[in-house]
């Protein structure tokens, strides 16, 4: 079977093309490797997406995009894409159960939490180490806790935490955090939350209750599990090769989504913009989608 457009992901960005690829039309396939919702479905609570006045949750929301996509004709498949060839006139997926060609694709893989790179992080993580406190956090509560980040995904952590913990250790390697306005706000001013600045976790251990995290100038701190909130680094690894990105691997593309390969488009976090959100990624999906239908239209 031919689709008109293949979109790989299924977060905000992958569910709004399909939702506005398949409302136009178009025969539009998404693959997702687990769950739709990308990085927004493990989000507590989402106080700045429009229409919400008091606020929304992201597993919540995610599921209402995924049923609309689906109730205008989205077809999803849940099997990822093991390899992608995108730079012939057909476009084409491999995976587990056969090859999905289509006459454009849409590139949704979004971007995944960064690692500290430290020794013990990766052998404890699901064991006390973990990048997700939506997930995690109730593993935890009533516990003490800590947050390496200071930037505004580590905000939401932290406060997401401090409703469950006991107390909530936020670990930042600056003298200042990254993140301002009223989330940032809200960290300093909660008194379940302390802040060691200019600090650094520079090796994690094991122990009976938790974990033993080992910052610069030989101190130590003990917790029941460290969550890391350092930044994102895209899922672009399908495209290496195929489409122009830039050293850090975010695929390069215009407000209108096109890549350097005809009939290729980016949209949402693996796409190198200023800002990464919920409300920029579903507007880089209708773009895509809008744009590859008037590719479709023109070739």
């Amino acid at each position: 079977m031919m689709y008109d457009v293949m979109i790989i992901g299924g977060g905000p960005a992958g569910l709004t093309a399909g939702l506005y690829a398949a409302r136009a039309g178009l025969k539009a396939v998404l693959l997702e490797q687990m769950f739709v919702g990308g990085q927004a479905s493990t989000t507590d609570k989402l106080e700045n997406y429009p229409g919400f006045p008091e606020g929304v949750g992201g597993p919540e929301l995610m599921m209402q995009f995924e049923q609309q996509a689906v109730n205008m004709g989205l077809e999803i498949r849940y099997e990822p894409a093991e390899s992608l060839e995108l730079t012939g006139e057909i476009k084409r997926a491999k995976t587990m159960s056969g090859e999905i060609e289509a006459k454009t694709a849409i590139l949704c893989m979004g971007a995944g939490r960064s690692l500290l790179g430290v020794p013990g992080e990766q052998e404890l993580t699901g064991r006390g180490v973990s990048y997700c406190a939506t997930c995690d956090g109730a593993l935890h509560r009533g516990k003490r806790v800590a947050v390496v980040g200071g930037g505004d995904t580590a905000m939401e952590d932290v406060l997401y935490l401090a409703r469950i913990c006991e107390k909530v250790t936020l670990i930042h390697r600056r003298d200042q955090l990254r993140a301002v306005g009223r989330q940032a706000d809200a960290v300093r001013n909660n008194e379940k939350v302390d802040i060691l600045y200019n600090s650094r976790v520079e090796k994690i251990e094991k122990t009976e209750s938790g974990v033993t995290l080992h910052l610069n100038e030989g101190r130590t701190l003990d917790v029941s599990a460290v969550f890391v909130a350092i930044g994102t680094k895209p899922e672009s690894s399908l495209a290496f090769g195929q489409v122009e990105m830039n050293s850090a691997g975010f695929i390069l593309a215009g407000e209108d989504t096109h890549t350097s390969v005809p009939g290729v488009f980016a949209a949402g976090d693996l796409r190198k913009k200023p800002l990464r959100q919920v409300v920029t990624a579903a507007s880089d999906g209708a773009v895509a989608a809008y744009e590859a239908q008037n590719y479709l239209m023109e070739h």
